[in-house]
């Protein structure tokens, strides 16, 4: 199978051979990428240790769901210190190192009030001597009894006292770990929400104060992590940064935004916060979260158009997989086929320019024109790198561009993508005069090497190679997955080249 289309412009380097400018346009597939910074993220604790992930098989990283990125944890701080300074990481790494094993990554929700059971907050904070408040939630239909539940006051001494000291021991495992994609302000409100309209019914001005605390703290202990928070701190009525307090000192700190949840009213409430969205996607990703599926669907304010709507109105990076996984997928895979289109960024180099034939340790240009094809810009970044391989895959050579971050192509918002070209100004191998003896000096010389070698140390051998593109770290390590012809290394081979 052809996987680009080659045009050739012919010129001569003299005695050495024909030097053609190849254009080659490399195949652009619609396949799901699995990329740093976005995708689809799965719900495998939704506040309860048996939904969603309960009916998966032990080992399952959704490699079936196309462009699944994410395993998510929203669990209860009662679920990882039953006993104050005993933890339960296990309940997380048992069903995350898979997910880490694939390359994938984990992230997390610790709430300290739900509706389910009395404490989500573990009962001995309370026995600590934590306040707090008993409450009966009136849209509750599962519990057995009428038995009130506990909220604590978010912004009593003992109760933070405690929450610091269980952050600063989740910090020690998870700020600055590279498996980690991002971590909720979760600890303020029901289901960690951010709003106590059915508990302990905080004003607004008051809700901004505690807000504030709880991203405070947070940054605190993870000052190398993706924090984001949810929208619902913000209430319904403000669409901007500048109508809310709380969001608008999360963006002023690097905090991201999250929506907690869209489509769980019928049109034209499905969603309240797009507008707001915009204004983090400018610098930071944006995490929706659609309402759990099933019931979505069931009270008809479900719509599979309007969810691709959402990515697009939220320049959205991340998006929820809020139910059952696999009936959530069979329902749904048409709708999730065009999202994994626009969701995030999908950087496309649609045409490369090089020379056939490479002179070693001379300038080489090298032309790439690129397009970002999805909603929201590449935030983390990443660096082209030019790579020659021998016929049997071996690495020869590698120059990466430092001049050129892929995180400043624009996302195609609307109308056709902005294209960007970068040339870049690269060399491979290396010619080294090699040192001769004289008088018990080592000298450098070029006329008195061995023979063949022109008194030069070669550091590429003439033949043929292929020429790769990738994209990734400063060292040339590729990171980010193209939508080109799949390979295991994320290095896309362009075609051949001559060393002379």
């Amino acid at each position: 199978m052809k996987h680009f289309l080659l045009l050739a412009f012919t010129c001569l380097i003299p005695t050495v051979a024909w030097c053609e400018t190849v254009t080659v346009r490399p195949e652009i597939t619609d396949e799901a990428l699995v990329n740093p910074g976005m995708g689809w993220v799965c719900f495998h604790y939704s506040n309860r240790l048996w939904a969603y992930g309960s009916q998966c098989e032990p080992g399952d990283t959704l490699d079936w769901f196309p462009g699944t990125s994410t395993i998510y944890f929203r669990i209860p701080w009662c679920y990882l210190e039953p006993e104050e300074g005993k933890f339960r990481w296990d309940i997380i790494d048992t069903y995350a190192q898979p997910w880490i094993a694939k390359g994938k990554k984990i992230a997390f929700r610790i709430t300290c009030c739900e509706n389910r059971f009395k404490y989500a907050t573990p009962q001995w904070v309370r026995d600590a001597g934590a306040k707090g408040i008993e409450y009966t939630f009136a849209t509750f239909r599962a519990r057995p009894s009428d038995e009130p539940l506990w909220e604590p006051d978010y912004t009593d001494p003992v109760f933070l006292e405690k929450l610091d000291h269980f952050l600063a021991a989740m910090a020690r495992r998870y700020n600055g770990n590279p498996h980690v994609a991002f971590i909720d302000v979760g600890t303020f409100g029901m289901w960690g929400e951010g709003h106590t309209g059915g508990t302990s019914k905080l004003s607004r001005e008051r809700t901004d104060e505690v807000v504030k605390i709880h991203m405070d703290l947070h940054k605190k202990h993870f000052p190398d992590t993706y924090v984001v928070i949810s929208d619902d701190v913000s209430g319904n009525r403000a669409k901007t940064v500048e109508e809310a307090p709380a969001m608008a000192y999360a963006l002023a700190h690097g905090i991201g935004f999250r929506d907690d949840s869209i489509l769980v009213e019928r049109p034209p409430r499905s969603w309240h916060h797009a507008e707001m969205a915009r204004q983090f996607a400018a610098t930071l990703p944006v995490v929706v979260e659609h309402e759990h599926y099933g019931l979505s669907r069931d009270k008809g304010a479900w719509d599979r158009e309007l969810l691709l709507k959402s990515v697009e109105e939220y320049q959205a990076s991340y998006l929820s997989i809020h139910w059952w996984p696999k009936a959530f997928y069979e329902e749904n895979a048409d709708i999730i086929k065009r999202i994994n289109l626009r969701l995030g960024y999908r950087l496309q180099p649609r045409s490369v320019s090089y020379p056939n034939v490479i002179r070693r340790d001379e300038p080489v240009k090298i032309s790439v024109t690129w397009a970002n094809v999805g909603v929201a810009p590449c935030y983390g970044g990443g660096f082209p790198a030019f790579t020659l391989c021998d016929d049997q895959g071996n690495i020869v050579w590698s120059w990466t561009d430092e001049t050129f971050n892929v995180k400043d192509l624009p996302p195609t918002l609307a109308g056709p993508a902005k294209e960007v070209t970068h040339t870049t100004e690269c060399r491979f191998g290396r010619i080294t005069p090699i040192p001769q003896i004289n008088d018990g000096v080592f000298t450098y010389t070029q006329d008195n090497g061995p023979a063949g070698l022109d008194g030069n140390v070669p550091t590429l051998k003439p033949g043929k190679y292929t020429l790769y593109l990738s994209v990734g770290q400063r060292d040339g390590t590729p990171e980010i997955a193209l939508p080109l012809p799949a390979t295991a290394s994320r290095r896309y081979p362009l075609g051949t080249v001559e060393i002379p």
